[in-house]
């Protein structure tokens, strides 16, 4: 089959590399997928990049996460009947040397998720890591229906799907943050009501101002470090800082004495600590919301696999609104 690899972290065009392996065969309780697209996240090119000191897991490593494609094989103790199913696939590589970066991919058949036949599968590549990530930074706690929310990067991935997560979990207000004019398109067809422009407007004063002094319930944060001051002084009494992601060039002061008397939660959201209910109840929702048409994602770049390294490189360098795949059938 052909595949994407990497034997050493790097710069994308200096170690990712393209050719043909043997096709893998499903051990127990696993299926094979035909991937027709592969989604590509900023985790899987930190993974690549050797970000923050990532050590290499294995001597190979088939890059991606996310994936969509049709079942063609099963191992032992997996229906047959799962053959020909279109599925969306979560946690692909993680704990395996295999990702979805790859004609076919062998995974547990409980991380192979069905997709609705009316839903293409560059959608299905963009559900596991943004659509779970979001779920999770609403659903922890007491959830956020009849709250507000306050989403950072609004027209990120992950931020386009917790806006729209957001609205189908309840929440009455649901504002945005963004720094480029094609991320607030995103972020304002996403469904938020207000859009800032951390660059130029006084995000604390317009978020006090739109929930009349009191602050948000909840923020879905993608840069702690940056934001954690402003976060502290915008969420209400009670609320949530739910964190996904910090931009290590940062080092932050925790405003430790705001948030304890204004007794402010600081929830860490991270996909591979999830137990499996979470995993389950995150999976279960995300398709639910999909197939109710409450769940789209914006695909900002296209690629081939061939152009395994420019994907990786345009998400690097962030210079577009939307996610990111390749297109491998």
């Amino acid at each position: 089959m052909h595949a994407a690899w990497y034997e050493r972290t790097g710069e994308a065009e200096a170690v990712l590399e393209v050719g043909e392996i043997p096709d893998p065969e499903p051990g127990p309780g696993e299926l094979r997928v035909r991937v027709h697209v592969s989604g590509v996240n900023p985790a899987d090119v930190k993974r690549r990049s050797g970000w923050g000191g990532i050590a290499m897991e294995f001597p190979r490593v088939i890059p991606h996460d996310d994936g969509a494609g049709i079942v063609d094989a099963v191992g032992p103790g997996v229906d047959s009947s799962r053959i020909g199913e279109r599925v969306w696939l979560w946690d692909t590589r993680v704990g395996r040397a295999t990702g979805s970066a790859a004609e076919h991919v062998c995974v547990p058949a409980r991380n192979a998720e069905s997709l609705p036949d009316e839903i293409d599968f560059a959608q299905g590549a963009c559900l596991s890591t943004p659509a779970r990530t979001a779920h999770q930074c609403l659903v922890t706690g007491d959830g956020v229906a009849g709250k507000t929310v306050l989403v950072a990067g609004a027209g990120g991935a992950v931020g386009e799907a917790t806006v729209q997560l957001a609205r189908a979990a309840g929440a009455t207000l649901v504002i945005g943050t963004t720094g480029r004019p094609q991320s607030r398109a995103i972020a304002e067809a996403a469904g938020c009501d207000l859009v800032l422009d951390y660059r130029i407007d006084d995000l604390a004063a317009a978020v006090m101002d739109a929930t009349s002094g009191r602050g948000v319930d909840r923020v879905a944060e993608v840069d702690l470090a940056a934001n954690i001051d402003l976060d502290s002084r915008i969420c209400a009494v009670g609320g949530t800082i739910a964190y996904y992601a910090s931009d290590s060039a940062h080092k932050p002061v925790i405003p430790v004495w705001r948030l304890l008397s204004r007794t402010i939660d600081l929830t860490p959201v991270l996909l591979y600590n999830l137990t499996g209910p979470e995993q389950r109840r995150a999976a279960s929702d995300v398709g639910r919301w999909l197939s109710e048409g409450r769940l789209r994602s914006t695909i900002g770049r296209r690629f081939a696999l061939a152009e395994v390294a420019a994907a990786h490189t345009a998400v690097e360098q962030r210079t577009f609104g939307g996610n990111v795949v390749i297109e491998l059938a």
